[in-house]
């Protein structure tokens, strides 16, 4: 005779382990010097652990000191991308705190809630508006004149030579799509067509545009390729890896078309 076992009860199973942390201090008793500086680096890890967006201004402040480092950057201009990137990541670890403690004090929809997690949203904006304006001045004065001096070798092309050159990228885009067998002209597959045209469109704007503000109108188009790029990657329709290569194919691609012809 096979008996059955009972389905055991929800609250007898083993409950779930929690995270490892520092044991807290005594009843009544102040941290230490060291307890308070644990307790604030398990606050640092535990945010990057859980939030995509400070994982991405990591990300960027690494970026931002290694081009600085690079291209050489004065003591001052150095303090100021410091207190750019520190004001930045302390607005989104506060957001992130105040939304934490907003979601336990309430279960339901709240104005007054979401108008406070709004408004720390903003100052995390604000802080980062800041942050890149601080970047820009900084790395204008470093990195304009280099990029002018590049640009001004091939400026005077024809610009017939763009019709050309996203005409070829489009052709080369369907092809490999073709050989691949992934995806169609306008949608999915390798590479992301509108990628290559993005980029594409960037390489022949800063190579046509004039002396006036040249660094500025390629870096705003620049802005634009990215961000169709991202577009195609948080839809779904395209792989990272498949905006990185159509990205490269149309900006290498009318890049020696420019320097061929030009």
């Amino acid at each position: 005779m096979t008996v059955t076992p009972l389905p055991r009860d929800p609250e007898d199973q083993e409950p779930a382990r929690p995270a490892r942390r520092s044991p807290p201090s005594a009843p009544g008793r102040a941290p230490s010097l060291l307890e308070s500086f644990n307790y604030a680096v398990e606050g640092i890890i535990h945010v990057l652990r859980t939030q995509r967006n400070l994982r991405i201004h990591f990300l960027a402040a690494v970026v931002v000191f290694a081009g600085a480092i690079a291209v050489g950057v004065s003591r001052l201009e150095l303090i100021a991308l410091v207190i750019a990137v520190a004001f930045v990541l302390v607005a989104e670890m506060l957001n992130t705190a105040i939304e934490g403690v907003i979601d336990v004090s309430t279960t339901s929809f709240d104005p007054n809630a979401k108008l406070a997690k709004d408004i720390a949203a903003g100052a995390v904006l604000i802080a980062s508006v800041t942050a890149v304006a601080v970047g820009f001045l900084v790395f204008q004065s470093a990195v304009g004149q280099r990029a002018t001096n590049g640009l001004d070798r091939v400026r005077d092309a024809p610009a017939d030579i763009t019709l050309v050159a996203l005409f070829l990228v489009v052709i080369l885009v369907i092809a490999t799509k073709a050989w691949t067998g992934r995806g169609t002209p306008l949608r999915g597959g390798l590479p992301s067509g509108h990628a290559a045209v993005a980029f594409a469109g960037w390489v022949a704007v800063t190579y046509l545009i004039g002396d006036h503000h040249r660094f500025v109108v390629s870096a705003v188009t620049l802005i634009m390729a990215l961000l169709v790029a991202q577009t195609r990657v948080e839809s779904g329709i395209h792989s990272l890896l498949e905006v990185a290569y159509g990205g490269a194919l149309g900006a290498l691609v009318t890049l020696v078309l420019f320097q061929v012809v030009g």
